[in-house]
């Protein structure tokens, strides 16, 4: 537990709710791993390919998921990701490594993992299989900035706007990546 770490995610919401999310994963020290942009367009390298198939296969292991719009930068991707019809799912998550002395093993699964299905556990599922892929394809150095930044989508306007700015990021990039030493957090 990390008790001076400012709570980023909203309060008292259940982020398990159906609904569209528009969320940013970057690289540790904004490290450029994904590729670069030319001609603002991205060029992937073999991790940011990597990055890619796996974003793509998001919902093959949250059934619950939805993909939007999304772009993988050099050193971040933006992407949309909806949450359907959350509470059809059971928990899946292995009650067998539950401590014998555990009173409760309901509590004290929640304690310890984000809820199954919410957007904690999608991104945190998805940033792990990109890290042991890369561990085991000699890209030890990789690694995420801990956190994720999210934004609960509220309505169509909202969304298309998100839309615009993920699919125009690459032809920013210059703007942007001139910004870059500015910038205190994704």
């Amino acid at each position: 537990m990390h008790p001076n770490r400012k709570i980023i995610r909203k309060r008292n919401y259940d982020y398990t709710n159906t609904g569209w999310y528009f969320v940013t994963i970057c690289t540790k020290n904004r490290e450029y791993f994904f590729g670069e942009i030319r001609n603002e367009e991205m060029q992937l390298s073999v991790i940011g390919k990597q990055a890619q198939i796996f974003w793509l296969e998001i919902p093959e292991h949250f059934p619950n998921v939805e993909l939007g719009e999304f772009v993988i930068m050099p050193d971040h991707i933006h992407g949309i990701i909806g949450i359907v019809n959350p509470r059809d799912l059971a928990c899946k998550i292995p009650t067998s490594k539950v401590p014998a002395d555990t009173s409760n093993k309901n509590e004290y699964m929640a304690s310890i993992s984000p809820k199954s299905a919410s957007l904690s556990a999608i991104i945190r599922s998805y940033k792990s299989a990109l890290t042991r892929w890369c561990g085991l394809n000699d890209s030890h150095s990789f690694s995420w900035l801990a956190r994720f930044h999210e934004r609960i989508i509220r309505n169509q306007e909202e969304y298309n706007r998100i839309e615009e700015y993920i699919h125009s990021n690459p032809k920013r990039w210059q703007d942007v990546a001139c910004n870059v030493s500015t910038l205190k957090k994704c």
